[in-house]
Formats: structure tokens, sequence, C-alpha cells
């Protein structure tokens, strides 16, 4: 089964992996998940700082 991983040097999805760990986001299961790696690293950020928010 293949392995996906997003660049975020590069902003290029990577099949296997071929970069620096430094660079990379994953691995996801399909080359979609990896495209959007970005936006559910914002979403859980976003969701851990409302958490954290209402704990205070």
């Amino acid at each position: 089964m293949a392995e996906y991983w997003y660049n975020t040097r590069t902003r290029q999805v990577e099949e296997g992996k071929r970069s620096q760990w430094a660079d990379l986001m994953g691995p996801y299961a399909t080359r979609e998940e990896a495209e959007h790696a970005l936006d559910r690293a914002r979403r859980r950020t976003e969701a851990w700082d409302a958490e954290e928010a209402e704990d205070r």
C-alpha cells in the first residue's frame, strides 16, 4: 500500500518518503488526504486553541 506525504517546503504531495523528515507531514493513506494536510492541521490547532481557552 502506498503512503503519501505532504512536503511543506515544496507544497507538493509525494508518494513514498523522498524528502527530509523536517519537510514532511504524514503519512497519509491517499493522495487527497495528503493534499489537505495543512487544512487538517489548521482545524486541529483551532480546536486545541478553543479547548485551551475554555479551560482558562
